[in-house]
């Protein structure tokens, strides 16, 4: 049986023994896992799906951009009601 290539985590921090840059993570049967090698700990990693991505003028359609657009009326502080 083949081993999973264990790839350190540059910065991270041990969640047990708080130790820097002692964790690796690793896929076993398709799900992924990080582990310390200074104290051993080990846990599978549940990540969460991707984020949104953010609304911006550049990813909304036309239709969408125009039912933003609001008129603006401008009154002449100088003419009387």
């Amino acid at each position: 049986m083949f081993k999973a290539k264990k790839r350190f985590i540059a910065g991270a921090v041990c969640p047990r023994c708080s130790e820097m840059d002692k964790l690796t993570m690793y896929t076993e049967d398709e799900k992924d896992y990080r582990e310390c090698v200074g104290c051993g700990f080990k846990e599978q990693m549940r990540l969460q799906s991707a984020p949104k991505e953010l609304d911006t003028r550049v990813n909304k359609t036309k239709e969408e951009r125009d039912a933003e657009v609001q008129p603006v009326k401008l009154i002449d502080p100088g003419e009387s009601n």
